[in-house]
């Protein structure tokens, strides 16, 4: 552990210059004290590292010196695929080791390499979740990551949507982020299955390994069970009519299902009428939920078909005028 932080105080040099005691206990977690010691330690071992005293002083390394020590540790190097997305990281019990790898690489590169990942970092940031939803903060979650990383058979008890709690002896083949959400691809009976993270509510591992299947791609796999899932959940079709507004509303009330049904209907050759009104076909959910997925439209859209879903419609605009009226 001490060997760690030693070559993390020397890399903090490498890569930032000066720093004072202060600013690296700051950076690795540690007191002030133990800085001292750590300084005194590099020092002991041949590091050319001094300290300047007096309000603007610190510790630095000798001019031109520079270490090649940067072996990245297993976890660190599988860390580094997170780089961009600090807080899944920290989710996932990486947090400390992306930032160990992240100082080891910085002091790998060459000066003028540094200095453009550091522009980067400086002028973009990935923001996961969409506006008012946060990443999902889950205290299995870095079980799970571990079982996953080590291919460890592991048995859960899950909330299943809308009905009773299961149990299920799973082989854990990934894990996925999705606006904020995770989900958990994992084989069970020999069916490759995706779960919520969030609805699975014990966890044991069950002590023994699984092979984990050659042929298995995970970005693959969601790709197919995405497109699946969204079929299941837009199972119905509506005939509808949107002004202009509307139009511009469909990814944000609808995202891709919306964006893509615009498009193959522009496509397709409809053209909005005289009043500016497209008609066209739209993928809704079954059941109730279709009901308030198009009240969002308001008057800006207007349902032709089916018939059903047009008078259920109307019976609730009918209340909320009673209501408001």
């Amino acid at each position: 552990m001490r060997a760690s932080r030693l070559l993390s105080v020397l890399l903090l040099l490498q890569n930032r210059g000066r720093m004072t005691a202060e600013e690296l206990a700051a950076e690795l977690e540690v007191s002030v004290r133990t800085v001292y010691r750590d300084v005194e330690a590099l020092s002991a071992a041949g590091v050319p590292v001094y300290a300047d005293r007096g309000r603007t002083g610190g510790y630095q390394l000798v001019d031109g010196y520079r270490t090649r020590l940067t072996g990245l540790t297993e976890e660190e190097a599988q860390s580094l695929s997170l780089a961009g997305l600090p807080g899944a990281a920290a989710e996932l019990g990486l947090g400390t080791v992306l930032a160990a790898a992240q100082l080891k690489l910085s002091a790998a590169m060459p000066a003028e390499l540094r200095a453009g990942a550091s522009k980067v970092s400086d002028r973009f940031y990935l923001d996961v979740p969409g506006w008012h939803r946060g990443i999902e903060s889950l205290p299995r979650l870095s079980e799970l990551a571990d079982a996953v990383w080590h291919a460890r058979r592991i048995k859960v008890r899950y909330e299943r949507w809308g009905q009773k709690k299961v149990e299920r002896v799973l082989d854990p083949l990934g894990l996925i982020l999705k606006a904020g959400n995770w989900y958990l691809a994992a084989r069970c009976d020999g069916t490759d299955r995706t779960y919520r993270v969030s609805r699975i509510e014990e966890l044991d591992d069950l002590g023994e390994t699984f092979e984990r299947p050659s042929d298995f791609d995970l970005a693959r796999y969601w790709l197919e069970w995405s497109e699946q899932f969204e079929k299941r959940m837009y199972s119905r079709v509506a005939v509808v009519r949107l002004n202009e507004f509307a139009r511009i509303l469909l990814p944000f009330y609808l995202g891709a299902v919306g964006t893509r049904a615009l498009r193959e209907a522009v496509e397709g050759g409809a053209e909005p009428d005289e009043d500016g009104w497209l008609t066209m076909e739209l993928p809704v959910e079954p059941g109730e939920s279709a009901v308030g997925e198009l009240l969002r439209f308001g008057g800006n859209l207007e349902v032709l078909e089916p018939p059903e879903l047009r008078e259920r419609l109307a019976e609730e605009i009918r209340k909320m005028g009673a209501r408001y009226g």
